[in-house]
């Protein structure tokens, strides 16, 4: 993870090349478990489509060349030992491309069976220029040549199978320079008097600008400062179809949603530097809230999931969220998060609490956005601590909102209410010496090695001193030297890359330090910290990560994760600087 002016170099296989505002991307990764040869165009319209391919060429030859690739935020370069190739964004929307002593053939990701799908190409009568048409995407690919030649074009007005596409190059010792656009049904020719070195400068400078608003404080004690906000840069997209603001996706690998709790890490980490977006990424979710107050599971261009819910941390976010705001909330956001959050709010008091019951219940593992836990094998419709706690949490959000809103009665109802689910939790589901789950139909308790049953200390400075002792002491039996470990090591459910049976998460790190150090547990929330930020530093920006030797595991460009270094970074930045 070195730095430089032009921002860090890092490996194409892990993060995506992207731009800020942009709904593709370059990259190798096709899906979960496929990586390419070459390099593609990866849409994240209509979902994950691999669009177009690229293959560096011998100019000379025509025979595929062999390059390695390297990319920092303003520029992708292919080197080889004829010459190079480069590609930045010149908008979001459209990349440029130039060549020295290397040629490139642009064609349809993948070869298809049937006429209906797949990719359409044909050069255009009107400009001249080469066009794909992408069925799965919705969307056209136009390449327009600026200068060189083009050595060849195969498949015109073809669709289906069989390749298609453009090769670039130009006369020995020449330069080629082309344009490759994302656009709807129809634009004008694409002309720019704009330089590549110019593009190339403009695209820095914009990621200069967004790392100096975000990460200000950062220094060589936080070395991952710059990627991390890469991450979160290169993964925001424009408002499109059901992206109803500007969103930072989960990643522009597979994982390209927005789910409803991931918003809320991407939200505290830009807020001081970026609060427009910030607030956006807080909002998303609220914009596509059901008539039952329910948030979506997960959002996407062209897809709103309802079939789960995740949990309610959005009291906590948003009370954290409003002392990083640089400028204090409008009248008008106060009142109308007030309204969304109450909304959400009931949907857990209602729709989630079966008739007589204090406490609310998750219908599934994915409700808690810790999918697989162990605390949940014995049943899946169970109620559980930590949901409690964040409810209880964000119970006491609304009773501050709704005292600034000048509605008392309101406000001593949310109040009575966050002291009932409290005293309910610590009456049924603590033991005196640990939480316990419940099944709803059964009634039934247990207990687990689950990381999950030790949520609770997010309660922080409202937990009695003596549980909040006891529960920090077991966290510490999690803390492995990357991090915390979503199953005890030495449980017998434990896996390595078990997803939230043993890996190591970034919320869960996050809003268990901030408990710890909430309830005066500053030494195991500074180790915490500090384990995680070095995780970063050394494996990158992973979903999550080996609990044992710190590898990163599944999509590797992740944005809660970039998210949750940031944070811890800059808080102890500033903690160094007292």
């Amino acid at each position: 993870m070195t730095a430089a002016r032009s921002g860090p170099a890092f490996s194409i296989h892990d993060i995506p090349f992207s731009t800020h505002g942009s709904w593709f991307g370059i990259s190798p990764v096709l899906a979960e478990k496929t990586r390419a040869e070459d390099l593609h165009l990866v849409s994240h319209q209509n979902g994950m489509h691999a669009v177009l391919r690229f293959t560096p060429l011998d100019a000379t030859t025509g025979d595929q060349a062999g390059t390695r690739v390297e990319a920092t935020p303003g520029l992708l370069s292919w080197t080889g030992e004829q010459g190079r190739i480069r590609l930045a964004y010149a908008s979001p929307d459209t990349v440029r491309l130039r060549g020295e002593g290397l040629g490139l053939r642009i064609t349809a990701a993948a070869d298809t069976l049937t006429p209906f799908t797949g990719t359409y190409f044909y050069r255009d009568p009107v400009d001249e220029s080469y066009v794909f048409t992408s069925y799965e995407t919705g969307r056209r690919y136009r390449v327009t040549v600026l200068s060189g030649t083009v050595a060849e074009a195969s498949g015109s007005q073809t669709l289906g199978s069989g390749e298609r596409g453009v090769a670039v190059t130009a006369a020995p010792g020449g330069v080629w320079e082309a344009a490759i656009e994302e656009l709807d049904s129809a634009r004008l020719p694409y002309t720019s008097s704009e330089t590549f070195d110019a593009v190339v400068a403009t695209a820095e400078h914009a990621f200069t600008a967004f790392i100096e608003a975000v990460a200000p404080w950062r220094s060589s004690g936080t070395p991952a400062a710059e990627l991390a906000a890469y991450v979160l840069w290169s993964a925001t997209v424009r408002p499109a179809s059901l992206v109803t603001r500007p969103a930072v996706l989960m990643s522009k690998h597979w994982m390209d949603k927005v789910w409803s709790w991931d918003h809320c890490f991407n939200a505290l980490a830009l807020a001081p530097g970026a609060p427009a977006l910030a607030w956006d990424q807080f909002s998303l979710p609220f914009d596509h809230q059901d008539e039952t107050g329910a948030l979506p599971d997960s959002v996407t261009h062209s897809e709103v999931l309802y079939n789960f819910v995740k949990p309610p941390i959005h009291g906590w976010t948003l009370s954290h969220l409003r002392r990083r705001l640089p400028e204090p909330l409008t009248p008008a956001q106060l009142a109308d998060m007030y309204d969304r959050l109450a909304r959400w709010t009931d949907f857990w008091l209602t729709a989630r609490r079966a008739p007589g019951a204090a406490l609310p219940h998750y219908q599934h593992g994915n409700d808690s956005g810790w999918d697989n836990a162990t605390t949940f094998d014995p049943e899946r419709v169970v109620v559980t601590a930590d949901l409690a706690a964040f409810l209880t949490l964000q119970l006491r959000e609304l009773a501050g909102l709704a005292t600034e809103l000048g509605l008392p009665d309101e406000a001593r109802r949310w109040t009575r209410t966050a002291e009932t689910t409290q005293a309910a939790m610590l009456d049924e589901l603590w033991t005196g010496e640990r939480f316990v789950a419940r099944g709803v139909d059964s009634a039934q308790t247990w207990d687990s090695s689950s990381l999950l049953d030790l949520m609770p200390m997010a309660l922080g400075e409202h937990l009695p001193e003596h549980i909040g002792t006891t529960l920090a002491a077991r966290i510490e039996t999690h803390l492995t030297p990357y991090g915390l470990a979503t199953e005890l090591p030495t449980s017998p459910h434990y896996l390595s890359d078990g997803y939230w049976r043993g890996p190591i998460w970034a919320p869960a790190t996050v809003l268990i330090e901030d408990g710890l150090r909430r309830a005066g547990h500053h030494r195991l929330a500074d180790e915490i910290s500090a384990r995680f930020r070095a995780l970063c530093e050394t494996h990158g920006f992973a979903e999550n990560f080996d609990a044992l030797t710190g590898t990163g595991l599944r999509d590797r460009a992740y944005t809660w994760t970039a998210s949750s270094y940031l944070l811890l970074a800059e808080a102890h930045a500033r903690r160094d600087s007292r």
